[in-house]
């Protein structure tokens, strides 16, 4: 297998790899450019977001800065959208349903380290140089869900359908869909139901 495919598997793998090392600084230069452009230069943005989002076929509305480790890694649904300094971290699949808001400062993170200091440290290689080791989990956020302000989601971790998560939460683990769920760690509160209507 290349570190490509066991990065993508969930496997450890070496990040400083010349192909990932490559992709990575192709998001990075990217997601600079973007975050350089006025707003009402539209054609533009949408062609630099084309290419850094190359495996989504829907592009969302991003604010300007945007962060992202690859960008081919995540796919957005319809109509989403993102507030300020929205980063990515997509060494997994970062799967985004339709119809989904993020707040400014919100953070996916997938990469996850050896909880073992002797299988996370920096390693020497016979030429000389050093590397280490990680690995990544899936994120998954299903349609209609809001993510308010500095939430971070963690790796490995699903976003039910409908969902909204409250401001500066950390989400650990699953979130059933149709919760209002907050907190470090984030804890489903209740449900979403109709009394939460606003319109009468």
């Amino acid at each position: 297998m290349t570190e490509k495919e066991k990065m993508l598997a969930g496997l450890l793998y070496d990040p400083s790899d010349k192909e990932l090392s490559e992709l990575l600084l192709k998001a990075r230069k990217l997601a600079r450019r973007y975050n350089t452009i006025d707003e009402d230069q539209t054609e533009e943005r949408e062609g630099i977001l084309r290419e850094l989002l190359v495996g989504s076929p829907n592009l969302p509305q991003m604010q300007a800065p945007i962060y992202f480790d690859y960008g081919c890694n995540t796919t957005f649904g319809k109509f989403c959208g993102t507030n300020f300094n929205f980063t990515c971290l997509d060494v997994c699949p970062v799967t985004v349903g339709d119809n989904v808001m993020f707040g400014p400062n919100v953070t996916l993170a997938t990469p996850m380290h050896p909880l073992l200091p002797e299988e996370r440290n920096l390693r020497k290689r016979q030429d000389g140089s050093y590397y280490n080791l990680e690995y990544a989990k899936p994120i998954t956020i299903e349609s209609n869900c809001w993510l308010a302000s500095n939430v971070v989601v963690c790796g490995g971790v699903t976003i039910g359908e409908g969902s909204v998560i409250g401001a500066g939460s950390v989400v650990t683990r699953d979130i059933p869909p149709y919760s209002l769920a907050v907190g470090n760690p984030c804890r489903v509160i209740r449900k979403i139901t109709d009394e939460d209507k606003m319109e009468f």
